[in-house]
């Protein structure tokens, strides 16, 4: 199903449609401030596994990112980080970047693994973040890549949900995305490293 939401005034039906979707295990294709991207609920393990399963990659070796409401709920699943780091997250955030950090024991529960670091996200987008408040808990998510050799990534919702609709519950169409991900900071280290530089601006370090 391809269900258009307005990104600056998401309609609440709408909304919540979306969101009985992902409480019954769904994956769905939603759009961030870069890409489109692939996502589920973390408490899901049945949809976690099946999201691995659409991208054809096992889910101990999988880079998926949390996708969060604001900062405040980054320390559920991360071990404490300096000060220093929470400053250039509040600059940035929400934005495009993803932040490397060291995980704590709540993420190897969620992949299966001896996973260590997780990336976070809080993206600029108005329709990522309400589902994300809504559902009461982070999303897991991926970007949705393009199969085309010289495009990375699907900009085009319609062209993303002819792709998936035999295999995923729903497509948000929230507009044209971007064709650029986000910067990738990893914050595990002693000093912040740009792993990726994306859209967003590598001035936040």
């Amino acid at each position: 199903m391809l269900l258009s939401i307005h990104p600056d005034n998401p309609d609440q039906r709408k909304i919540n449609q979306v969101i009985k979707v992902l409480k019954k295990g769904g994956v769905i294709i939603y759009p961030t401030d870069t890409v489109y991207s692939m996502a589920c609920d973390l408490n899901n393990r049945k949809a976690v596994e099946r999201m691995a399963q659409i991208k054809g990659i096992k889910i101990e070796k999988a880079n998926f990112s949390l996708i969060c409401h604001d900062l405040s709920n980054i320390s559920d699943y991360t071990v404490q980080f300096s000060n220093s780091i929470y400053k250039m997250m509040k600059r940035a955030l929400p934005g495009p970047y993803t932040f490397i950090l060291n995980a704590n024991n709540s993420v190897p529960k969620l992949f299966k693994s001896k996973k260590k670091t997780i990336g976070i996200r809080v993206p600029d987008n108005n329709i990522a973040r309400i589902l994300v408040e809504q559902l009461g808990n982070p999303l897991i998510s991926t970007s949705v890549h393009d199969d085309d050799e010289i495009l990375e990534y699907i900009t085009d919702p319609e062209l993303i949900h002819e792709k998936y609709e035999n295999t995923l519950g729903l497509v948000i169409d929230g507009g044209y995305g971007q064709n650029e991900a986000s910067t990738i900071i990893d914050c595990t280290g002693n000093e912040p490293e740009v792993i990726r530089e994306g859209i967003g601006s590598i001035d936040v370090i």
